[in-house]
């Protein structure tokens, strides 16, 4: 077990980690730390409890969007494969195209 010290807002925290995942703890910490202080910076003067609660709601709502905002891969299946039927229909229009320039007949 790791200890990182953190310092999120004006305060510095020791947080214990898993061996090897410090510097994702380090990168989480500073996201909250930047919304802590966009928070600050936005309302003014904030007790530390408010711009934290401030820094979550921020980060939360980032989380939410992102989630409405995803596909589900199920979903992804369903266009792409009408893009590929239709691109496939295309191809052998074309192709029937072609065999007809290419043997004289007019196409209909």
């Amino acid at each position: 077990m790791a200890n990182v010290d953190l310092q999120i807002g004006s305060r510095r925290y020791s947080v214990a980690c898993r061996d090897g995942e410090e510097e994702k703890l380090r990168s989480t910490a500073a996201l909250v730390d930047g919304k802590a202080r966009e928070a600050g910076n936005a309302l003014g003067s904030l007790s530390e409890a408010r711009q934290l609660l401030f820094a979550s709601l921020l980060l939360a709502d980032q989380l939410q969007e992102a989630q409405t905002s995803a596909v589900p891969p199920a979903q992804q299946a369903e266009p792409d494969r009408a893009i590929a039927d239709a691109l496939e229909r295309l191809a052998e229009r074309m192709e029937m195209l072609a065999d007809r320039l290419e043997n004289g007949r007019p196409s209909s």
